[in-house]
């Protein structure tokens, strides 16, 4: 069986988890390799690297919020997972720094709208749930848990912070094109996160996905929780003809979501295709 989990989020970004607890929880689950893939940041590597499990590896990455249009020339969210780049590269320091700007200001103008529609919750209260993070939506959605607006983080982005809602404040992501060449620039490995959810799948198709192989893309992540047996044989299809390898992660959250850390896995194979293409030598126990 594999023992590789490719794709899991700390409290760096919008997990639950320390990375230490993380890495204890991927222990438990019989993992030997994990990816460790918070959201536009490598702030959660240190860490990690301090507390590899013997036995462990940890291949740090990131997951890259970009954007790509639509045929109606809408932009698209898609996340694209990067792995074993330099994180100092110039350009994605760049581009982080921008994230975290925007996302700073953006966090505080969302709650701003919240409170004066009324909802029982204060800036203050979102800070302490974000810490050490920007403040994202699902730092939000657990104000409004622990408010008795919503039962869950999950429903929150069913309808209070849904995109386009009267909440919503727009977020200039980085494109995917550009992403996929900044991870290679970075000398990095860029995979496609969940290609078949959400609204990725409406602008993910087979031609645009071969349009990307020639910018860098290496592989695409098929085996995830929100792919049905359709959607995993139609990209492990597009996978094969078009000479990507494939991915299989949990995108484990801690606590923020029902799914637990090595329910989906990646071959071993794979994983030491993504070594030997990365910069950046794996952490280890």
């Amino acid at each position: 069986m594999p023992t590789a989990d490719l794709h899991t989020h700390t409290r760096f970004s919008d997990g639950t988890d320390t990375p230490e607890e993380l890495l204890a929880a991927a222990q438990a689950a019989g993992l030997t390799t994990v990816g460790l893939t918070d959201h536009d940041t490598a702030d959660g590597w240190d860490q990690a690297a301090e507390h590899v499990p013997s036995g462990m590896r940890v291949l740090p990455g990131a997951e890259f919020s970009t954007k790509h249009p639509g045929r109606d020339g809408a932009l698209v969210s898609v996340h694209l997972l990067g792995y074993l780049f330099d994180r100092d590269h110039p350009q994605i320091a760049a581009e982080w720094q921008r994230i975290v700007d925007e996302r700073t200001n953006r966090g505080a103008r969302i709650v701003e709208s919240l409170i004066a529609a009324g909802y029982p919750i204060t800036l203050d209260q979102v800070r302490d749930k974000a810490g050490r993070s920007n403040i994202g939506r699902p730092h939000i959605a657990g104000a409004l848990v622990d408010a008795g607006v919503i039962d869950t983080v999950g429903e929150a982005f069913e309808g209070i912070l849904e995109d386009g809602g009267p909440h919503h404040v727009s977020l200039r992501s980085t494109s995917l094109v550009d992403g996929i060449a900044m991870i290679v620039a970075a000398g990095g490995v860029p995979v496609i996160a969940h290609p078949r959810a959400r609204t990725a799948a409406a602008v993910l198709s087979a031609p645009v996905l071969a349009s990307l192989v020639d910018v860098g893309l290496a592989g695409l992540e098929v085996r995830h929780p929100d792919h049905d047996d359709a959607a995993r044989a139609e990209l492990a299809g597009i996978a094969s003809d078009l000479g990507l390898f494939t991915t299989g992660s949990s995108d484990y959250h801690g606590g923020n979501k029902t799914l637990r850390i090595g329910q989906e896995r990646t071959d071993d194979d794979v994983v030491e295709q993504i070594v030997d293409r990365g910069t950046v030598a794996p952490f280890v126990g």
